[in-house]
């Protein structure tokens, strides 16, 4: 009959010998613990081999040993792999953030945020980042975080599609807090293929223009024919 202090101790043999540690030697625990020390942020080969100290052929060989025990992934990012520790998750630094899938640059979203963002703008006059994307939140029409859209309306400027000016409180900005920093349209400065889907504005033909305000009875945010305009159902 097996002792229990006997038992426990084969126990702890049977774990040492299926750790993924088990049969390193000093140079792979070297690069492993080079690897551990970046987080999530990886590191290229070059940069393993410069802080292990090691010569180029032992380093590649400790890497491709430590991805086969799984203790640490590749990760790419254009043509150079990093490499991480398993018990990270790369940093957007790494991945390209929101705005990449599958380590691909999403242009399609990019376009349909950019141009919905457009015309919200224009729907209410004047918004800013985080007034857009509730009113996208609520709507469902692109889910995104307000972050993503602040990033957007940064590269609309550049691209003098919409310009950024500062609450004064008053007229359109009688909803937004004085100072905070808001966006309207460019008139006429933006590039004609970028307005081209305001062409359909239903407000020039509404009898009820001049009675429409931000938060009044009539309101952008309740007219169903904008809510229709906003979707591309016209």
């Amino acid at each position: 009959m097996i002792r229990s202090s006997e038992a426990a101790a084969m126990k702890r043999r049977r774990l040492n010998v299926d750790s993924p540690t088990q049969g390193l030697v000093d140079a792979d625990n070297i690069v492993l613990n080079v690897v551990k020390s970046k987080k999530n942020q990886g590191i290229l080969k070059a940069g393993v081999k410069k802080e292990a100290n090691l010569a180029p052929i032992v380093v590649a060989k400790s890497l491709k040993l430590l991805v086969k025990k799984k203790l640490i992934n590749i990760q790419s990012k254009g043509r150079d792999p990093y490499y991480m520790a398993v018990e990270f998750e790369p940093s957007d630094e790494l991945t390209g953030g929101a705005w990449y899938s599958e380590g691909n640059l999403d242009k399609e979203f990019i376009t349909v945020l950019g141009d919905t963002c457009l015309k919200v703008i224009q729907m209410l006059k004047v918004a800013t980042a985080e007034g857009i994307h509730d009113f996208l939140k609520k709507r469902k029409v692109v889910e995104c975080t307000s972050q993503q859209i602040a990033e957007i309306l940064k590269s609309m400027v550049l691209d003098n599609a919409v310009i950024e000016v500062k609450s004064i409180g008053l007229g359109e900005y009688h909803s937004i807090p004085v100072g905070s920093v808001c966006y309207r349209t460019a008139s006429g400065e933006a590039d004609s293929k970028t307005i081209a889907p305001m062409a359909s504005i239903p407000c020039g033909a509404c009898s009820r223009i001049n009675q429409c305000t931000p938060n009044g009875v009539i309101s952008p945010q309740t007219c169903g024919y904008y809510t229709k305009w906003l979707n591309f159902e016209f």
